[in-house]
């Protein structure tokens, strides 16, 4: 048996976790999550192939050209890992590479984690076949969980595979192509167990600083109105969703009963329907986010958007004090990764604070 192959029966990543074969996974899971990712790999071709054939749509060709760019711009600028990821193409034939299950308690906003030997507890567990994510959210919710199965378009594996391009997302805009690719590279330079918020808002923030320098080095003024103008728009939406999260957390910390709970979380998110009306109505740009609200509004919805957002002021707070150095960045959030959570939260919050007095 291949070194190779060896390798990928130790460990297989679904949905932006690793999964190993122990006690605390049943068989099952693991064995789709080992099969799902092989799919992946079988179907990948290196991107200069493609490029190279006559008969690959223009394109696509165009598409995968702008991605070699990103490429080597996020090593050459963002100092990202320089490797294999993003040099091949796979079309799954399908929208969504993973579909994760997110869910939370009825009175709480609490995420459910899943715990992983030697990886530590996620917030979420991750499918490739639909159908039995739609299953296992199935059985959460008749143990009484607010549950949202959300569609994952692309998932890292920290560097232990080369990640492909997909079909998933290719058809991106050359913006939307930038943030997913710094994002998911970032997750290769830093993974820290049980703590999937500073995970993933470390990633988001590498994100927005490569987005905003791709656009400042191509000189398109256009563009970096555009990118503001969304980054505008995002701010005003996390905090439209934390404004009435936090009125959630005083409800379900208070003393009323179960019953007055409900009546009131009805309403509270009732109210986030209505006040984003509100802003749509003055903005139709704000129109993008119709499918988020189209969707239950529940705990485990509007708990995934803290997940990618809560931190992400404070790492963007430590590359402004660092000059937008990427590399002491990374040997920075490094260090701060290896402390206990609580001290690391601690660092988090006084860098924001630190740079909010030097305004």
């Amino acid at each position: 048996m291949s070194s190779k192959v060896v390798r990928a029966w130790k460990i297989a990543f679904v949905g932006g976790q690793f999964i190993w074969l122990s006690s605390c996974v049943n068989l099952p899971y693991y064995f789709q999550a080992i099969s799902g990712h092989f799919e992946v790999i079988h179907r990948s071709q290196p991107i200069s192939r493609i490029i190279s054939s006559p008969d690959v749509d223009t394109r696509l060709k165009s598409a995968l050209s702008t991605v070699i760019e990103l490429r080597q711009f996020a090593t050459d600028e963002l100092k990202l890992p320089e490797n294999h990821s993003y040099t091949s193409y796979a079309d799954l034939n399908r929208p969504y590479v993973v579909w994760n299950v997110f869910a939370a308690p009825e009175l709480s906003l609490s995420l459910k984690q899943w715990c992983f030997v030697q990886v530590g507890c996620v917030n979420y567990r991750g499918f490739f076949s639909q159908d039995s994510a739609e299953q296992y959210a199935e059985e959460l919710r008749s143990e009484g969980y607010d549950v949202h199965v959300g569609g994952i378009r692309a998932y890292s594996t920290l560097g232990w595979f080369s990640d492909p391009v997909l079909n998933t997302f290719i058809g991106y805009s050359e913006m939307n192509l930038a943030r997913l690719i710094f994002h998911e590279l970032a997750h290769h330079i830093l993974y820290v167990p049980d703590d999937t918020v500073f995970n993933e808002s470390f990633a988001t923030a590498v994100e927005h600083e490569g987005v905003r320098r791709w656009f400042k080095k191509k000189g398109a003024g256009q563009e970096q109105a555009v990118l503001l103008a969304r980054h505008d728009r995002e701010l005003v939406f996390i905090d439209l969703v934390l404004k009435h999260r936090q009125r959630l957390l005083e409800l379900y910390d208070s003393d009323r009963s179960d019953s007055e709970k409900r009546i009131q979380k009805a309403k509270i998110y009732q109210d986030l329907k209505d006040d984003f009306l509100l802003i749509r109505a003055k903005n139709h740009e704000f129109s993008s986010y119709d499918t988020w609200f189209a969707q239950p509004l529940n705990n485990a919805l509007l708990s995934t958007v803290s997940i990618y957002t809560q931190l992400v002021p404070s790492f963007q707070a430590i590359i402004t004090q660092l000059n937008g150095d990427m590399d002491r960045f990374y040997e920075t959030i490094r260090y701060i990764g290896e402390l206990p959570k609580s001290e690391r939260n601690r660092i988090l919050q006084q860098a924001v604070e630190h740079t909010s007095s030097q305004k």
